[in-house]
């Protein structure tokens, strides 16, 4: 049986935490910064939660992680 392949894509846009969740960036923090308000910027920076809905779907892609 041959091992299972991670999708890479995903993994270089989902982390898996401690706890079992699934991070991912927030949309929009590339490029453009001048055309942004400084607040929207500084809330770029975080990261945010997969909603429980997508959870399955994003760790189907990840099995190794």
């Amino acid at each position: 049986m041959p091992k299972m392949k991670t999708n890479k894509a995903a993994s270089k846009r989902f982390k898996v935490t401690g706890s079992g969740r699934v991070r991912r960036p927030s949309g929009g923090g590339q490029h453009g910064m001048i055309g942004k308000s400084r607040r929207r910027r500084r809330r770029l920076r975080d990261n945010a939660l997969v909603s429980p809905a997508f959870e399955k779907r994003v760790k189907l892609l990840l099995p190794n992680i």
